[in-house]
């Protein structure tokens, strides 16, 4: 179920984008920059499944991380879907309700992939969480100055105002992931590190 889920999502991420790719004289996708999105998103659905190729060795024998990839894609899927659906431009607070809910699986993400290194205290675990949403998140907005803001008069005018905003509402995005990984999520983190463990424990 896991798997079709994830390949579902994936291919309806990759729909959406090639739809916006092949269409920019629409409204919802004019000045979006649709053709680097559609390269670098299709990157990001190749993001885990590479990194388990890459650690191959020390990960066989455990099962694929399902969860954790589906929570990589589903930010990629849900800003996609509200571009092809024309809210960014029609719903005046729908992008800052994006900026806080795509931060939270994208840093639960990487709260859950944590656990795989060496145990740390669920202060310093949640610390690590929060500091990875607030860098991606600025390496989020200066990727949007270069590909369509300063070029944009429109989006220039307001950009010091909503990109605070956004990046405000990003950090709350990672705070809140950080506080689920930390409490409700730990328990699964930790089940991930076990079975890899288990894994390793048998081939020896």
């Amino acid at each position: 179920m896991l798997l079709a889920g994830n390949l579902v999502l994936k291919l309806g991420l990759l729909a959406l984008l090639l739809f916006g790719t092949l269409s920019p004289d629409l409204p919802q996708f004019e000045g979006k920059a649709f053709g680097a999105r559609l390269v670098a998103y299709g990157l990001v659905t190749l993001l885990v499944p590479a990194v388990w190729l890459l650690l191959g060795r020390e990960r066989r024998g455990t099962s694929y991380p399902h969860w954790i990839d589906i929570l990589v894609v589903v930010p990629f899927f849900m800003d996609t879907a509200g571009n092809a659906m024309h809210l960014y431009d029609r719903v005046t607070w729908f992008d800052d309700l994006m900026h806080f809910l795509t931060w939270v699986p994208w840093a639960m993400a990487f709260g859950l992939a944590l656990h795989a290194a060496p145990e740390l205290p669920r202060w310093a675990h949640a610390g690590l969480v929060v500091g990875f949403g607030a860098v991606t998140h600025i390496l989020w907005e200066l990727g949007e100055y270069v590909t369509f803001v300063r070029d944009n008069p429109n989006e220039y005018r307001t950009a010091y105002t909503d990109t605070l905003g956004d990046l405000s509402l990003s950090l709350m995005g990672s705070v809140v992931a950080a506080v689920l990984v930390g409490t409700v999520l730990w328990n699964y983190g930790r089940s991930l590190r076990s079975g890899a463990r288990d894994a390793v424990g048998a081939r020896g």
